[in-house]
């Protein structure tokens, strides 16, 4: 077995393999033999079939598969060994004259070579950290949405400012059926909202979504799309009424207190509106730090330039799915995926650089600590270590779990690493002026 290289430039390479009968022929010959203990040939008792005939009918099929162990074998050894950063996976080269009947073969593999490039974090600037509050106002809404939460609902036959109305969301071209239960004061376009005014049950509205929220995400959750479709999303959408309702909401006493966190808990507004603003700003705090971190992994693709072997990863494309893709199918999945494949290498590179590592200890308290959140939600505020640890175990068996997990514990280390190495300006706003920062609204 001899295996060289030839770099053809700085990202790409061709590794030659030449197999010689001696790397193959023992194993055919063992693989062949077993054939012929069990081979069930017409005129011949099991195990007395010539060889001649065993080599005539298997012999074919046995020295591919044996040629191409060992072919794989020492390709993904020499691979290891040479310490080779590739990308994707070695790409055999077609060979129209190729000879199966020599008894020494040679192969020839294209490689695509991970880019050499450093990272500097210096290099991130304009960026801001923003430290979200919940204001007055929206405090004040939260309180009230809560009265009427727990407030007594009257049936109404016309829609008045203040109502809520349960119907359907309808647009036929577009697949969407979606129920939910809304109020006029849920729009940012006035003029969409004031055409409920005066509508009755059985009555269809008609309202364009494009500006209807204050942030098209919400056409998510009312029109039930997904995130790719929302983003200025123009269409007209129906609003079957079947339901109006006007909410008297519940009064503010002790009563509401105890039952909505428990009693003697909470024996005011002000406490309330504490609990409600503690709560929303460490929701807040974990969409700033989402923004923070894809505001910095957008940088970082900017100011970090570094060639691609497209034109073999392009090749590689076409192979590696479960259907086979054409030159152009194969050029649009690259362009959709090379940001994607660019990040993965800068970050790759900044974890090497900063020795960012997941520890299985790492995992386990990660794991604990969003069990322990879970359970809190569902009344299970002091859970005995035992319990989470049992559970923490179980998750961690399953090897779909810790690969998610791991990907977000690292996303954790890296943003801690941003947050330290990264200069940014840091700024307080209310949530309406983060999710316009955020979203252009």
């Amino acid at each position: 077995m001899n295996i060289t290289r030839k770099n053809t430039d700085a990202l790409n390479a061709i590794v030659t393999v030449e197999v010689s009968k001696a790397d193959y022929a023992p194993q055919v010959e063992k693989v062949l033999k077993n054939y012929s203990k069990s081979a069930a040939v017409p005129g011949f008792r099991k195990g007395a079939v010539p060889m001649s005939l065993i080599k005539k009918q298997y012999g074919k099929a046995v020295l591919l598969e044996e040629v191409n162990k060992v072919l794989q074998e020492n390709l993904n050894k020499y691979l290891s060994e040479e310490k080779l950063d590739i990308l994707g996976n070695p790409l055999p080269k077609i060979d129209e004259g190729f000879d199966w009947e020599a008894e020494d073969y040679k192969f020839e593999f294209e490689l695509g070579m991970a880019p050499s490039f450093e990272v500097s974090l210096d290099n991130v600037k304009n960026l801001t950290q923003y430290k979200v509050f919940a204001d007055d106002k929206m405090l004040d809404d939260q309180v009230l949405r809560i009265r009427k939460q727990y407030g007594k609902m009257n049936a109404k036959d016309t829609v008045e400012n203040g109502d809520d109305i349960s119907g359907t969301f309808v647009n036929e071209a577009r697949g969407i059926e979606s129920p939910t239960r809304i109020s006029l004061d849920i729009f940012k376009n006035k003029k969409e909202a004031d055409k409920f005014l005066g509508k009755k049950v059985g009555d269809v509205v008609t309202v364009n979504t494009k500006g209807l929220f204050d942030d098209d995400h919400k056409l998510m959750d009312y029109l039930k799309l997904g995130h790719d479709d929302v983003h200025g999303l123009d269409i007209d959408v129906d609003f079957k009424i079947e339901e109006i309702t006007q909410t008297e909401p519940a009064e503010l006493n002790q009563e509401l207190f105890d039952k909505l966190f428990g009693p003697g808990n909470v024996g005011s507004v002000d406490e309330i509106k504490a609990k409600i603003k503690e709560d929303a700003e460490r929701q807040f705090a974990q969409q700033a730090d989402q923004k923070f971190l894809n505001d910095v992994t957008e940088s970082l693709l900017q100011t970090t330039q570094f060639e691609l072997p497209s034109t073999f990863l392009k090749k590689w494309i076409q192979t590696v799915g479960e259907t086979p893709l054409d030159a152009a199918q194969a050029e649009e999945e690259y362009n959709r995926s090379e940001n994607g494949l660019r990040y993965q290498l800068i970050e790759g590179k900044i974890m090497k650089d900063n020795n960012l590592q997941i520890t299985f200890d790492d995992l386990k308290a990660y794991t604990s600590q969003m069990i322990r959140k879970q359970m809190a939600q569902f009344g299970q505020t002091n859970p005995t270590d035992a319990d989470v640890d049992g559970i923490v175990a179980r998750v961690l068996q399953n090897q779909e779990e810790i690969k998610r997990l791991s990907d977000q514990v690292m996303s954790e280390k890296m943003l801690n690493l941003f947050k330290d190495k990264v200069k940014a300006k840091t700024k307080e706003v209310s949530y309406e002026d983060f999710i316009a920062a955020s979203y252009g609204h």
